[in-house]
């Protein structure tokens, strides 16, 4: 009787859980992503030199 209870219970949950995102609006929209813009390589230093970070 419990081992249906549980089973009946986490099925369920995972059943609402599951509706509820594929309900969302959001699922409807698409959005296009912007690409970051490339940051410029950093400069050369000298060999021996440690930088600060």
């Amino acid at each position: 009787m419990i081992d249906f209870f549980a089973l009946a219970l986490s099925h369920g949950l995972l059943a609402l859980a599951a509706m509820r995102i594929l309900l969302r609006g959001e699922l409807d929209e698409e959005i296009a992503v912007v690409a970051p813009e490339p940051e410029a390589p950093p400069a050369k230093t000298r060999p021996g030199l440690r930088t600060r970070a």
